[in-house]
């Protein structure tokens, strides 16, 4: 199952794809993704050409909808984003059939498929419930007008609607056999089947748990600036026209269905602006967002080629008509549009030899000794070794463990089962373990970590604030983008640790080289930072541990030979690298050790300082930076002249 509100439709649709020959599964669920994006794209075609008769409006829709960076990006990827572009297109077609239909029958006919298709939806992304909440008492409201909506067809409505929900009898079908190794929720009972459902453990009408979001205006505005940048201004402008061509004679337009879908957007806009409690601000959360605008940015490519045949329709009954002109007028534009899409998004958007995450997470797995346990914490670590793990058979001998999902009374009853060789001390974890007041037994880490001593445990990425007791038995050693428990009595040979975590990984990607929004940034920054991990908690130990002058001063040197061969290796690296290793210099020439020279440390020291303030200016310490970088200076000035003395 998986995590709220489940996504049945997408689940069984994905293990179909990956029942097919082929390549990896991730491979044949992408390409069920494409498809379903290339089948959206023809709905929004289909729906435009029955409303306005126009060709090159709905290739107009199509065209810079699919091509969008966005709706690229997610037709590509094993995601619920591109199968629910095909139920917004889907709704809109069957709109605009139904307005099109000229008997009762049909327009019964289309009815009872809509409602099933309303239901249908629903069993992918809860999202499209706010068109489903605008097309229902639209078609309701025709059909009673019409004098069509009788009790009786009123309940056969209904009662497609509940059959478009059936998929959602996979999940309690699911959590009662038990038999995947990974699941999220024990839905075997109503009580477990309405919390995923109404996605209570992220909040139900929230985007994220625990988050403080942007305000609604600024989420608007981003919004906006958003449509302007993915569909172009002059997109925005033909769906303006589709708006404002309500006022012209109705034989020239479809105001009723053009006023729903304007409606759609600006109910979708508003409520997802109001709900959506992340910090668009940050690149990363901008880039969780954004996905959700596809739903609105598709009622706004049909929009505009309504729009654009609108402006073409004007030209009928003036010389224009009979001409060659006229088509080419309307023709134009919209292919201009189409390919304009094309030329600016087909390098971005062409990620057929992008394989940074899989090989951000092939290099942890591979990096691990056999029989390790890891305590996942992290969509980035948790999800892609998840996959490599239990999709792709890498690394069987590992047991991955969920530290949130930890946290989660269904977790352990549901899954202990499928983690072979790790005991688990209680039912759930908690800082405060015992016998809680709803009965199930707790235990914390240092619990857990000391019945499970014969594993060598690691954590990827970070552990859990809540939970420090592991500080009593254990330390956390670095090992490249993860940490090792150690139990606090090993000792700790910073040569020998150098050399097992120097060459853990085999990252060849160019630092800053992706969007700060994707995934793949922070699987190349943490690939990046991994690589300096070791010598920055040698440096801390010799900062803060209670050992002698002697030992200290072997710290400091083993810190700054390490900082000194990172920094030179790479000439382009993470920002801060400049600064440990600044200070590093520094501390090493406090050492006074004869084997360095006093100028070369300081020339280094002022050297990286300097780098690091102009490249951080946002660093709240910059100016207590530039004041020491001053002092250093003259130190070093003094230093050249007695060495010329």
């Amino acid at each position: 199952v998986a995590h709220p509100p489940g996504y049945p439709l997408f689940t069984l649709l994905a293990k179909v794809a990956t029942g097919l020959p082929g390549s990896s599964p991730a491979f044949r669920v992408n390409l069920l993704c494409g498809l379903v994006g290339a089948a959206a794209a023809s709905l929004l075609f289909c729906t435009v050409f029955r409303l306005s008769g126009s060709y090159a409006g709905g290739i107009l829709a199509a065209g810079v909808f699919s091509f969008s960076r966005l709706t690229w990006q997610w037709s590509i990827t094993a995601e619920v984003f591109s199968l629910n572009n095909l139920f917004v297109g889907l709704l809109m077609a069957l709109t605009a059939h139904f307005e099109e239909a000229t008997t009762a029958k049909e327009r019964s006919k289309i009815s009872k498929l809509g409602a099933f298709c309303c239901g249908l939806s629903l069993c992918n992304q809860h999202t499209i419930v706010l068109y489903v909440a605008c097309v229902v008492p639209w078609v309701l409201s025709r059909l009673f007008r019409k004098r069509e909506l009788s009790l009786g067809h009123l309940l056969k409505l209904g009662l497609c609607f509940l059959a478009g929900l059936l998929p959602y009898l996979y999940l309690p079908a699911s959590s009662y056999l038990n038999r995947a190794r990974w699941t999220w929720g024990d839905q075997t009972t109503f009580q477990g089947f309405l919390t995923h459902f109404l996605r209570e453990e992220y909040g139900t009408f929230n985007l994220a748990k625990s988050e403080t979001g942007s305000s609604m205006r600024e989420m608007l505005l981003f919004q906006l600036a958003q449509m302007k940048s993915e569909l172009s201004l002059p997109v925005l402008a033909l769906a303006l026209v589709a708006c404002v061509s309500t006022a012209l004679p109705k034989k020239q337009q479809k105001s009723p269905v053009i006023w729903l879908f304007t409606g759609m957007l600006c109910l979708y806009s508003l409520f997802f602006a109001w709900r959506a409690n992340l910090d668009v601000t940050k690149p990363l959360f901008l880039g969780v967002v954004e996905r959700f605008w596809l739903q609105s940015s598709a009622v706004v490519a049909v929009l505009a080629g309504l729009g654009l045949a609108t402006l073409a329709s004007l030209g009928k009954g003036t010389v224009l008509e009979g001409t060659r002109l006229l088509p080419c007028l309307e023709w134009i534009p919209a292919l201009a549009l189409v390919a304009s899409q094309l030329w600016a998004n087909y390098s971005t958007c062409d990620q057929s030899n992008n394989y940074v995450v899989d090989k951000f997470a092939r290099n942890v797995l591979s990096s691990m000794p056999k029989g390790a346990v890891i305590l996942l914490r992290g969509d980035l670590p948790g999800n892609a070794l998840r996959y490599l793990h239990y999709c792709e058979g890498m690394r069987p001998d590992i047991t991955l463990v969920d530290q949130e999902m930890m946290t989660y009374e269904w977790y352990l009853p549901k899954l202990a089962k499928h983690l072979p060789g790790v005991y688990f001390p209680g039912n759930r974890w908690n800082p405060v373990e015992g016998i809680l007041p709803d009965g199930t037994l707790a235990f914390n880490l240092h619990r857990f970590l000391k019945v499970n001593k014969h594993k060598e445990v690691f954590v990827c990425i970070g552990l859990h604030e809540g939970d420090s007791t592991w500080r009593r038995s254990h330390s956390l050693w670095p090992w490249g983008t993860c940490e090792k428990l150690v139990p606090s009595g090993a000792v700790f040979d910073p040569g020998e640790w150098i050399r097992l975590t120097r060459n853990l990984y085999n990252w060849t990607e160019d630092y800053g080289s992706f969007s700060p929004s994707s995934w793949e940034a922070v699987a190349n920054e943490e690939m990046w930072q991994a690589r300096m991990k070791t010598a920055f908690f040698i440096f801390d130990l010799a900062e803060t541990a209670s050992v002698t002058a002697e030992m200290k001063s072997q710290l400091y040197t083993f810190a700054y030979t390490s900082y000194k061969e990172i920094v030179n290796s790479h000439p382009h690296h993470p920002v801060n690298w400049h600064k440990n290793y600044a200070i590093a210099c520094e501390r090493m020439l406090r050492l006074r050790r004869g084997d360095v020279d006093p100028e070369t440390l300081l020339s280094e020291t002022v050297k990286h300082f300097l780098l690091y303030t102009e490249k951080a200016e946002e660093d709240p310490q910059r100016q207590d930076i530039l004041q020491a970088v001053q002092h250093l200076r003259e130190e070093l000035q003094g230093l050249r002249r007695r060495k010329a003395e």
